[in-house]
């Protein structure tokens, strides 16, 4: 997904708020059922990744940061 920037943001936030103080009640409680489920999900898409990524990790070893400096000298130069 792209980002947006803070100019984007800021006027998406500004219209959902004048959407919202229009909404019934009803539908104020289902919108933020819906985002607290998003929220839910994108935390266990998280938990996820770190999983994967410790499985990677214990599969795989890490690399040491000198490693990392190395390839990213080589890769500039």
């Amino acid at each position: 997904m792209k980002m947006k920037t803070e100019r984007e943001r800021e006027q998406l936030i500004k219209d959902i708020n004048l959407l919202l103080d229009q909404a019934y009640d009803s539908t104020l409680d289902e919108i933020y059922a819906l985002l607290k489920h998003i929220d839910d999900i994108e935390d266990e898409e998280d938990l996820k990744a770190v999983k994967e990524a410790r499985e990677d990790i214990g599969i795989n070893g890490t690399v040491a940061w000198e490693e990392i400096q190395n390839e990213i000298k080589k890769n500039v130069a």
